[in-house]
């Protein structure tokens, strides 16, 4: 099940920006982080496959989802320009982001590469 974060819960999640200036990751597994838009047709077509990802991965990575438009001070903090933007956590090291609707297996390939997570 993918979870919507707001402002308050990124913080306590993936990463406290307000506290800490370079990056210190939060979470207590990797985090693929789809940024969106309710409006936006290539979100929409992306948020099926998000759903089979965070069944098929349960228990080894954490999908969240960040509105852009509820949330502009999130959007704004990571510089999101377009979207779907995604932003994938791994447990140690720099956060990398990818731009567009992915197909699965990128996102799987990107998964494994990133976040060092196998199904």
């Amino acid at each position: 099940m993918t979870e919507n974060l707001t402002k308050a819960t990124f913080l306590e999640k993936v990463f406290n920006y307000e506290q800490n200036k370079t990056w210190k990751f939060e979470g207590k597994r990797p985090v693929l982080i789809d940024f969106y838009a309710d409006w936006c047709g290539p979100c929409k077509a992306l948020a099926p496959v998000l759903e089979v990802l965070s069944k098929e991965y349960e228990g080894k990575i954490d999908i969240y989802k960040v509105d852009t438009e509820a949330e502009q001070e999130l959007a704004a903090a990571f510089a999101i320009r377009s979207i779907p933007s995604m932003l994938f956590c791994p447990m140690n090291g720099e956060p990398q982001m990818a731009n567009g609707a992915l197909p699965k297996a990128e996102l799987e390939k990107i998964i494994a590469e990133v976040l060092k997570v196998e199904k």
